[in-house]
């Protein structure tokens, strides 16, 4: 299992440096909210991640059904996160540290034990 998790992590540092780009873009630039420049910023990075780890990680297809059980649990979790951020007037710095690490957590396990189970 660390070796899985070594190649969802490497696959986790481009997705994340994508999500912040767009992120920074959207916040800084075009003044978006928090929660909706996670949101989008989420959208772009986990079709990435998405691909990446079904072929690199986990070696499975990358069917539509799994796309759609990935983004939807990963999207509400990234709302959520900038959502709680806005209400808490956090820096965007610290959105972006704490999806990171929280989807890090619970993307792998959700990706290991649901969307693409079974695999070792």
């Amino acid at each position: 299992m660390l070796q899985l998790f070594a190649r969802y992590f490497s696959v986790g540092v481009i997705n994340t440096l994508l999500h912040w780009v767009v992120f920074g873009i959207l916040v800084y630039l075009v003044s978006t909210t928090q929660a909706t420049a996670n949101l989008i910023a989420f959208i772009i990075a986990v079709t990435f991640s998405f691909f990446a780890n079904a072929k690199f990680t986990f070696k499975k297809k990358a069917t539509g059904g799994r796309y759609i059980a990935f983004t939807v649990f990963m999207g509400v979790l990234s709302y959520l996160t900038g959502f709680i951020a806005d209400k808490l007037n956090a820096m965007p710095i610290i959105t972006l540290v704490a999806f990171s690490a929280i989807s890090l957590v619970l993307g792998f396990f959700y990706s290991k034990l649901f969307v693409f189970k079974g695999i070792e």
